[in-house]
């Protein structure tokens, strides 16, 4: 095996790193290892050790390293981000705190909005005032910036985020506060801009995103500078991709300079493979529910495309981009796939208030340590410990029966912290905790769906993760889904989606020009400098550039108006595209208007480099020992019934009950439910009309 080469594909969750091997020649195998939160570059570089020894391979066979990762996300979650000073125009170094009037609660005088990311006393200003089209009106104060430095300096602050005012139209004021900044602070602290990282209108939305980028900066460059390292130490030395929120892959070095890009990158990739790999990519609408050890993740997807959105706020509990929901977490103002997250995983810890009411969620024991039955020192009982009770999970083993579990210590502490005490028995408060979560996780579904005008009902469920096969039945009955798919390699599905994602990166350039002066030789000029804007960074990040597609995009919106809308630009045509905004217009607030003038705002360009690779095959599935157990259902109780694996299933349905049990997770077919093969191995399963 060893003149082969190897891509290699990595998602760290909270409880295990999925891994998944592509040879040259399309053949796929995947592991799933525990996560190292305490450095996860550890966890990698081991399990990528074992691998090179067990295919008798060199380290310089593996050609490519595609990797997401939750360390940005977790920063800010955690609130563990790098201390963040912001420098910023005279008299606006309290937008973050004055934000938008918007709040996720209705009627709650004692709403607490989120802390900004970087205090007050190191939000510092210099004097210098630009105007919409860039026109300097104040010239830039350079001892006002060094000020700033010293007394940044002073605070031992990690990291700096430059905001100017209308800094989009002109970043000159910027460019030489960051070049005064870099000599007086040297290259330890973190610093980076508004002008690069959302060159686009509205001081706040830019301001959050960049003193976001900042404040978890740091952290994305040391967890890179790590991972570097100890993929040297040993011998690997390939190129590392980073996949970024908006479902593409950008070299490590990028994803450290955007770092606020990586907030939603393990998702995103999930999402990507959905829409790439299972067959029913075809199909008008998918929605794509990814449940792993600490959260549940859901996204839309219809006619192959996922749903993507550039307004995201991270924070709130429940991190996604509903209008109807606003105010609650960060915004971030970078492309992103349309993922709603909950935490709701396998690792939720159960727990009972004063009340006697119970909760699932959001806290988790996560990796370490974990559920009570992973026996590494987890003394709180989990959904996981609940699945295990109910039998949905083997009671020995997990991961092909390399991962030992306790199930006695497991069911004790579900029955010692929940069960006892609120005088139920064992298999009743298993089941009440299995409700609890899923109508949590349905939340997830409908932020995607519902809350977007979406009918769930008509859409097909595709559920992978390490535990989304487990409840994708139960989340589908409850929301009257008829149709589950679990995909092949499903609990390490995301990490699959790396390596059939596409390199592509998002370049804007405002428009200077009023509404009306803008003709299509303007248009044209200006997506011109936009494309040598988006040659130029991919040819310095080492890329070769003669297979790159170029697709352009414009914000658009009437004269006076507040918000603009996205319409795709088929041709530099102003003319056809005033057009296609007016219909999205009457698509999106029912009317138009014929009167108004249509102004450019932005001008986008998605520049990408397809993914050139063989058809992939799976390896054989390592040989697993399967036995019937007893499993608890609502419908008919307890009854022992078969387990099997995958290949036992073929293209005519079998009748529930029964579960599936493969390397990397478990499919629970209920009773009423049938289940088969469809033509790429996806298991299909059929669910009663609710």
């Amino acid at each position: 095996m060893a003149q082969h080469s190897y891509r290699i594909g990595i998602d760290i969750g909270g409880t295990f790193t999925d891994i998944v091997i592509a040879r040259d020649d399309g053949l796929i195998e995947t592991r799933k290892v525990p996560s190292t939160p305490d450095d996860y570059s550890r966890g990698i570089a081991e399990a990528l050790g074992r691998l090179v020894a067990d295919y008798e391979t060199t380290p310089d066979r593996i050609t490519g390293i595609v990797h997401a990762t939750t360390v940005a996300t977790n920063a800010i979650l955690e609130y563990k981000g790098a201390r963040t000073g912001l420098l910023t125009t005279e008299g606006f170094r309290d937008v973050l705190e004055m934000r938008r009037l918007r709040i996720p609660v209705l009627y709650d005088l004692q709403y607490d909005k989120p802390k900004p990311l970087a205090a007050r006393h190191l939000r510092l200003e210099a004097r210098e005032r630009l105007g919409p089209d860039g026109a300097v009106r104040i010239p830039l104060n350079e001892d006002d910036v060094r000020r700033a430095a010293a007394r940044f300096l002073d605070e031992k602050v990690e990291a700096v985020a430059i905001s100017f005012l209308h800094a989009y139209a002109n970043p000159d004021h910027e460019i030489a506060a960051e070049a005064i900044l870099r000599e007086e602070l040297g290259d330890d602290v973190y610093i980076c801009r508004g002008s690069e990282i959302l060159p686009e209108i509205r001081e706040y939305e830019r301001t959050s995103t960049v003193v976001v980028n900042a404040y978890i900066g740091p952290v994305v460059r040391n967890y890179a500078a790590a991972l570097t390292t100890r993929l040297a130490s040993i011998g690997i030395t390939c190129p590392v991709e980073m996949m970024h929120s908006g479902g593409g892959i950008m070299r490590l070095g990028s994803a450290v300079k955007r770092a606020a890009s990586l907030v939603e990158s393990g998702p995103a990739a999930g999402v990507i493979a959905c829409a790439r790999l299972v067959s029913g990519g075809n199909e008008p609408s998918i929605i794509s529910f990814d449940m792993g050890g600490t959260t549940a993740k859901a996204a839309l997807i219809e006619d192959g495309e996922p749903a993507r959105t550039t307004e995201y706020e991270v924070g709130a509990g429940i991190n996604l981009s509903s209008k109807l929901v606003k105010g609650g977490g960060y915004p971030i103002k970078l492309p992103f796939i349309d993922v709603s997250e909950i935490g709701a995983g396998g690792g939720s810890i159960v727990a009972i208030d004063r009340m006697n009411q119970v909760s699932v969620g959001p806290q988790s024991a996560g990796a370490y340590p974990g559920p009570v039955c992973y026996g590494l020192g987890g003394k709180q009982a989990t959904l996981t410990d609940a699945f295990l009770t109910l039998g949905y999970i083997n009671d020995v083993a997990l991961a092909g029966g390399t991962f030992p579990l306790q199930a006695d210590a497991g069911r004790a502490a579900l029955n010692d912290q929940v069960a006892r005490p609120l005088g139920l028995d064992l298999t009743k408060t298993a089941r009440g905790v299995l409700t609890l979560a899923v109508t949590t996780m349905t939340r997830a579904v409908k932020a995607v769906s519902t809350y977007r005008g979406r009918d769930p009902r008509h859409s097909t469920l595709v559920a992978f993760g390490g535990n989304g096969p487990v409840v994708a039945a139960e989340v589908a009955k409850a929301l009257g889904i008829r149709r589950v798919v679990i995909p092949r390699a499903a609990g390490v599905f995301s990490a699959l989606g790396l390596l059939r994602s596409d390199v592509e990166q998002e370049f804007v350039r405002p428009s200077r020009r009023r509404a009306g002066d803008l003709d299509d030789a303007g248009l044209a000029e200006l997506y011109a400098e936009l494309t040598e804007d988006a040659r130029r960074v991919l040819t310095l990040e080492g890329y070769e550039l003669s297979r790159a597609e170029f697709r352009f995009a414009a914000d658009l919106r009437y004269v006076g108006q507040a918000y603009e809308l996205t319409v795709p630009a088929r041709r530099l045509d102003f003319a056809e595209l005033s057009e296609l905004f007016h219909r999205e217009h009457e698509r999106t607030y029912g009317h138009r208007s014929q009167k108004d003038q249509v102004h450019l705002v932005n001008a986008r360009l998605t520049a990408r480099l397809p993914l050139v690779a063989p058809p992939q095959r799976f390896g054989a599935a390592p040989p697993q020992r399967r036995i019937d157990r007893p499993v608890s259902f609502e419908e008919m109780g307890t009854a022992t019934v078969a387990v099997i694996g995958r290949a036992d299933l073929d293209a005519s349905p079998r009748r529930g009950p029964f579960v599936i049990e493969e390397y990397d997770c478990t499919c629970v077919v209920g009773p009423g439910q049938t289940a088969r093969l469809d033509g790429a191995g996806n298991i299909d399963i059929a669910l009663e009309a609710a």
